[in-house]
């Protein structure tokens, strides 16, 4: 009768986490490989992620790691790195070669050989470069002093700083380039605007000027401080540690932890997949929304169990039976490869490998 009683339970148990998961909205589920100083990454505190076909870039606190073939490799400033620290990556589509923002200047990695820019070599504003976009013939740079860009074509550089665009703060923390529009995420300057048809600069703020509240949802930036930018589809997603917005030209919609599936309002970094989709990198987990529904991952941060959490639109929340997480719950960046995900985070990084 004991085990009549243990295997009900048992069924009972199962049958309803089946339940759970069907009454909650369908959302990405994936199996999480981590790496960790253990597997050949180069430092667990990984800044920037960045997908290459088959190739995937880390830049870390302690090096550039090239994970090939099932196989890390480190590039570090004695292979001509301009710094340790990588805390930005970007490709260029057209040639290959990868762009790194380091704490010391800006460093491109081409066929095995490594250029850098500093402020003593080059035109680059500051040496400290928080991120990096390339669009054609151009490299757009965000720095500790003012964006800058490399045309490649003429080896020319161009300053962007408070006194030739409308920002009034010069440290620039994200940058994302399209054959249309550059925006600059700024600290303590909202979002700064480039036409590239017209090269006229404009420039969004918050438009209640609190910089410790958020006190008119939806009528405009949610906040002054812009920690990342991301522009798909003719929708400019924003990243901020107070919340996040979107802005689709016309319209703002901003996203907090009271009224949305955010597991936080400090927002490291944002990454759009399309006109609703976007993924948000915080300090208490990795947020996916689809436009209606929000799916959150992470180690709990009560007791560091593998967690994922969906909420609907009308707000309910589903807890979802998961056996893997990302390395930690301070996430840093994403990118994707193909239906996977690769994750930055404080203590390593993640694979996440999608599940039927």
């Amino acid at each position: 009768m004991k085990r009549l009683i243990t295997a009900w339970l048992l069924f009972a148990g199962a049958w309803a986490a089946a339940q759970t998961f069907a009454q909650a909205p369908s959302m990405p589920r994936f199996r999480f490989q981590n790496f960790t100083t253990a597997d050949g990454l180069p430092d667990n505190h990984v800044f920037a992620v960045l997908v290459d076909g088959e190739r995937v870039w880390a830049g870390t606190e302690n090096g550039l790691g090239l994970y090939e073939n099932h196989r890390w490799r480190t590039f570090s400033a004695q292979d001509g790195l301009a710094h340790r620290a990588v805390l930005s990556l970007a490709l260029d589509p057209r040639t290959g070669d990868v762009w790194a923002g380091t704490m010391g200047g800006l460093s491109r990695i081409s066929a095995g050989r490594i250029d850098s820019y500093t402020q003593l070599n080059s035109g680059l504003s500051n040496n400290i470069v928080y991120g990096v976009s390339v669009e054609g013939e151009d490299v757009w740079v965000a720095t500790a002093a003012g964006g800058c860009r490399l045309n490649l074509r003429t080896g020319a550089w161009s300053l962007y700083n408070e006194r030739n665009t409308p920002m009034t703060e010069i440290w620039t923390y994200g940058v994302s380039a399209t054959p249309t529009k550059v925006y600059y995420a700024v600290w303590g300057s909202g979002v700064l605007e480039f036409d590239q048809n017209t090269h006229v600069w404009d420039k969004y703020d918050d438009p209640d000027g609190e910089n410790e509240l958020v006190l008119f949802r939806d009528q405009g930036l949610i906040h002054e401080i812009v920690t990342s930018v991301s522009y798909v589809d003719g929708i400019l997603w924003v990243a901020t540690y107070f919340g996040d917005s979107r802005y689709d030209g016309r319209y703002w919609h901003n996203f907090l932890t009271k009224d949305s599936g955010l597991p936080s309002n400090f927002t490291n970094f944002i990454k759009g997949v399309d006109a609703t989709h976007a993924w948000f990198c915080t300090d208490k987990g990795l947020a996916y929304f689809d436009g209606v529904n929000w799916a959150v991952y992470r180690p709990s941060l009560a007791d560091g169990r593998p967690e994922m959490t969906v909420r609907d639109g009308a707000g309910k929340a589903t807890a979802i039976l998961v056996t893997t997480a990302p390395a930690h719950n301070y996430i840093l960046g994403i990118d994707f490869q193909g239906p996977d995900i690769w994750v930055a985070t404080a203590k390593g990084l993640s694979h996440g490998i999608r599940q039927p």
